[in-house]
């Protein structure tokens, strides 16, 4: 049998839910007393009305709504327990029997956290007016909250719509993100295992790439999950009259190239196995060597940086004669080591201009990539792509450079936690916070993935200004987030374990106040899908799936045979 969702009833546009008892525990709050049990969630917005000052009045009618979210709910007055405790009987017919005349026994004391009016340019205002007791509360209509949540509209150019609000009827009130603040200061996804957040992802992904956005975007993708988004090249809700189709550049590890010259000392030092002091010193010297011969020329590798060794490690003896030292032999074998990446090259190189155009999205599929490699990876094209932004911004490059970048760009890194641990050392994070900290200024934004944050840097994750929180049930990870992201507000972290998947908590810069939002579903197939495995163990039985290995084993044992004659192999 088919579960169907209860319909809620058409909401008036001021539809009276409650009235006021008094202020709240605390200086932001008044409390309400109701009997109507349908509307009243956590996280569901109500308002009351005061009068405008003059200031107020030149932009209203003269009656402000103030819009409050409900924070907390308790029941004070019910039917008696007695009532409740025989199964057989309904508690309706034995108070009607006692003479109980309310169609609703139940009463409820509600708090609500007060969030302001409503300004178009400055947003919401606090106006410190508490609801004088005897105050009627009502249940914000969807109207009312299509054009307050949202700082820009569906489909308005910087929009990004990314679902609808949860305690509504689905698409009755969406909800659409600031691009610009997105993208300019920060964001973090953020959720357990199975939750949605690279199909949140995806979601985001696709806004950007829409007609309305047409944005420049990188994505590290350190499981190959986001290789779907090449469908977007050929789907009709991304083709305009004007020509413009999203394009979708995909690379495989055995595409991804770093030049061995842009790495620097620290780079190369992750990517060799451990080095005594003396080794270290050499190495660096031998950086330095290699640099000052080089100046201004990109074209060396691996083998001039061993030429730079051997040159640093040269000794002089008590005649004045200069001969080779023991540690140069062992920086080479090191070094060799290094030279066999297939991702390090002396010319090839994904340059920026190569990853970032308005209208493309670049997947960085680093799946088959040890940890070591994807740190200095990162490392590299988020160091490159900042200062070519920065150099860009202060014109000190031509167009004619592989670093010209003149637009801004958005970088998403999944598995964030990778790349800028908490308590662990890593090449990408002194870059991240670097970004984090004055890439707004240079027109570079981040957008960081992960299901783990309190693994995550404390200090990246705070400059994440807009956040979108799926259900956690970490004790470890919610305890984080209560100090890591503030914005959500501690109402809504609360409800972090009862989220279901595609359920999310977005706040933050992007969205006027924080919102609990259904994501909507993707245009893109998502890449990240849980495998099936009972089924998949079951299609192993199936008797054409039986047949095709028996044809593939069939010449190996074949083989196998003729290699042994009686036991005894014959080669």
């Amino acid at each position: 049998m088919t579960s169907v969702s209860p319909v809620l009833p058409h909401l008036p546009s001021t539809q009276v839910i409650g009235t006021v008892k008094g202020p709240g525990d605390e200086g932001n709050q008044y409390v309400f007393i109701t009997a109507d049990n349908q509307y009243v969630k956590i996280g569901e917005f109500v308002y009351y009305e005061v009068k405008s000052t003059l200031a107020e009045r030149q932009m209203s009618r003269g009656i402000l709504p103030i819009l409050g979210k409900i924070t907390a709910r308790r029941l004070i007055d019910h039917l008696p327990d007695r009532i409740f405790a025989d199964t057989e009987i309904s508690p309706e017919t034995i108070a009607a029997l006692v003479g109980f005349t309310y169609a609703k026994p139940e009463i409820y004391e509600v708090t609500v956290d007060v969030i302001g009016y409503f300004d178009p340019n400055l947003g919401f205002m606090n106006p410190r007016k508490t609801p004088d007791p005897g105050a009627k509360v009502c249940l914000a209509d969807d109207q009312m909250l299509k054009q307050i949540l949202n700082r820009r509209q569906p489909g308005e150019i910087g929009a990004a719509h990314i679902g609808s609000l949860l305690l509504r009827e689905e698409a009755e009130v969406p909800i659409a993100l600031d691009v610009k603040e997105l993208v300019s200061t920060h964001m973090a996804i953020l959720a357990g295992t199975g939750s949605g957040k690279s199909y949140t992802a995806g979601v985001l992904v696709e806004e950007l790439l829409l007609p309305h956005n047409r944005a420049a975007v990188l994505i590290f993708d350190p499981h190959g999950e986001y290789g779907t988004l090449a469908e977007m090249r050929g789907h009709p809700a991304f083709q305009t009259e004007d020509g413009y189709a999203p394009e979708v550049k995909v690379l495989t590890p055995e595409h991804v190239r770093i030049r061995v010259s842009s790495l620097d000392y620290a780079d190369i030092l992750t990517l060799l196995p451990e080095m005594s002091d003396r080794q270290q010193s050499i190495l660096n010297k031998a950086y330095a060597l290699i640099k000052r011969h080089k100046r201004g020329d990109y074209r060396w590798d691996v083998q001039d940086l061993i030429a730079a060794v051997y040159e640093a490690d040269k000794q002089t003896d008590d005649e004045g004669n200069e001969k080779a030292g023991s540690s140069a032999p062992a920086l080479e074998w090191k070094l060799e080591k290094l030279a066999r990446s297939p991702y390090f090259h002396a010319f090839e190189h994904c340059a920026p201009k190569d990853l970032f155009c308005p209208g493309q999205v670049t997947v960085l599929q680093m799946n088959e990539v040890s940890q070591e490699e994807q740190q200095v990876i990162c490392a590299a094209v988020l160091r490159q792509a900042n200062h070519a932004r920065m150099n860009t911004q202060k014109e000190l490059i031509s167009p004619e450079d592989e670093n010209y970048l003149p637009f801004p760009v958005f970088i998403l890194l999944e598995e964030a936690h990778r790349f800028a641990p908490a308590h662990e050392p890593s090449r990408c994070k002194a870059v991240l916070r670097t970004i984090l900290s004055e890439g707004r200024k240079f027109g570079l934004g981040v957008g960081l993935i992960t299901q783990r944050p309190g693994k995550l840097d404390s200090d990246v994750l705070s400059q994440c200004m807009s956040q979108f929180i799926m259900r956690i049930v970490n004790p470890v990870d919610q305890e984080s987030l209560k100090y890591g992201v503030e914005a959500a507000g501690r109402d809504l972290l609360k409800e972090l374990p009862a989220l279901t998947k595609g359920q999310i908590i977005v706040a933050g810069a992007c969205v006027n106040t924080p919102v609990l939002c259904k994501v909507r579903q993707r245009l893109t197939k998502h890449g990240g899908e849980t495998l099936n495995a009972p089924a998949l163990w079951q299609k192993y039985f199936q008797p054409h799936h039986q047949q095709e290995r028996a044809a593939q084993e069939a010449p190996l044992a074949a083989r196998s045979k003729a290699k042994t004659f009686r036991g005894v192999s014959i080669e």
